[in-house]
């Protein structure tokens, strides 16, 4: 088996243009999309220094090799010289590389670039899931402490997003933690892309991620069996449950909130037509923060319900939104979410228009018809399934969404629809050569 090298550390003074370097302590300690990349300018090196950081640890063997050079050889310039006058007979040339290598090349890189990103968005999700946790337990008994932890990790999402042109909403595979975290990040993710899109300052953002967060908090006063609303609900139960809210706007109060996050925890269930709770506000007399909020946890509780036998596929849940939520929403949210999300959420089983079974996991808000989206095909094992890119594909599109039981049976084992649906979100890059 081929060793890996082990990262060696190198004081902050040394880095150069072109190292490659590994920042320990979290995606949140940093303001990097990623806690590992190769230096690509002098800002960033400073950035690193600004951390407080003696040492980072680099990679060699992934540097380019003018900066490995730079930091062992310091006169590797004049011996550089010194090669370029050997005869040009004496160089050794390099053997053609066969179109059928370049494929099976190029479809390794791509595989790999593939697996790489989608294991940061999970590694940055787990991270956030676990950090909202610390946050919630800590709300009763140490309030000031889970609003200094909330507003840090808000602070980070808002840091990663205000810095890119365009940002993708990326499908996990795995979605460990528990079920109030996962939705509390899942709807702290969307509101804040939404509130990107509609152009929100940093306070504002910082309020809508602090209060999507936080929206439920006010469960944790009720008993487990009314914390999720159910039809058989008495009204005295159904009375019981709304009470969330004011349990909510009442902690948020203890943990010192800011008022633009209060008004998210507090508005969370109003709906633009005044049919909501526990103030009937109409949309006039709620923060875009609050409309935002309100649409989007209504769309995760569709996909990701209590109970898992009543969970919607994200197209089913989107449609219904649009039919049923006119009045409901505020038609500006509701139009720009759907736009963002694309016709075809992440998460939604497809048919191509060639015929070939689908799932969508990655939407770009700027090409919501075409996402990303992995493809059954009987040649290539599940584990080198590539994502294929539709914005590439002009002669290709979607068809139609199903339901995951409307899939033949090889196709629904090879691409393993979600039983829950889980997002994040990663800068858009330079498309792949992808390959179907």
């Amino acid at each position: 088996m081929k060793e890996v090298p082990t990262p060696t550390l190198i004081d902050v003074a040394q880095l150069r243009i072109g190292m490659f370097v590994h920042l320990d302590g979290g995606w949140m300690s940093h303001p990097f999309p990623l806690s590992s990349f190769k230096i690509g300018s002098s800002a960033q090196i400073a950035t690193i220094r600004s951390l407080g950081k003696q040492r980072v640890r680099w990679s060699p063997d992934k540097s380019d090799p003018a900066a490995v050079a730079s930091l062992t050889h310091p006169h590797a310039a004049d011996d550089a010289s010194l090669h370029d006058t050997v005869p040009a007979e004496a160089a050794v040339e390099p053997i053609p590389e066969s179109p059928e290598a370049a494929e099976r090349r190029q479809r390794r890189d791509a595989l790999a670039a593939q697996r790489e990103s989608l294991r940061v968005c999970e590694q940055q999700f787990a991270e956030a899931t676990s950090a909202c946790k610390r946050a919630s337990d800590a709300v009763v008994t140490r309030p000031a402490e889970a609003r200094e932890q909330t507003e840090a990790l808000a602070q980070a999402f808002v840091d990663k997003m205000i810095g890119q042109q365009e940002m993708c909403i990326r499908l996990l595979t795995e979605a460990a933690g528990d079920k109030a975290s996962l939705h509390a990040v899942n709807v702290a993710v969307i509101s804040l892309l939404m509130g990107k899109t509609f152009g929100l300052s940093a306070a504002e953002m910082l309020d809508v991620g602090v209060g999507s967060m936080l929206h439920d908090i006010g469960k944790i006063e009720l008993p487990e069996r009314v914390r999720h609303r159910e039809e058989h609900f008495t009204p005295a139960e159904n009375q019981f449950y709304q009470e969330h809210v004011a349990h909510g706007v009442a902690l948020a109060k203890k943990m010192g909130l800011s008022a633009g996050a209060t008004l998210v925890i507090a508005q969370h269930h109003e709906h633009a037509d005044g049919s909501g709770f526990p103030l009937k506000l109409n949309s006039d007399r709620m923060t875009i923060g609050s409309r935002i909020v309100s649409l989007v946890n209504r769309y995760d509780n569709m996909c990701n319900p209590h109970l898992p036998s009543r969970a919607l596929t994200p197209h089913e849940a989107l449609s219904l939104l649009f039919a049923q939520g006119k009045n409901r929403y505020d038609t500006a949210i509701l139009g720009g979410f759907i736009k963002m999300m694309g016709v075809y959420p992440p998460g939604s089983v497809v048919q191509l228009t060639d015929d070939r079974y689908a799932m969508v996991v990655s939407v770009n808000s700027a090409r919501p018809l075409k996402p990303r989206v992995m493809v059954h095909e009987p040649k290539v094992p599940r584990d080198e399934a590539l994502l294929l890119n539709l914005e590439n594909e002009p002669r290709l599109g979607i068809r139609r969404s199903l339901k995951p039981q409307q899939l033949p049976t090889e196709s629904l084992d090879y691409l393993s629809p979600r039983t829950r649906v889980a997002y994040f979100f990663e800068p858009d890059v330079v498309p792949l050569e992808e390959a179907a």
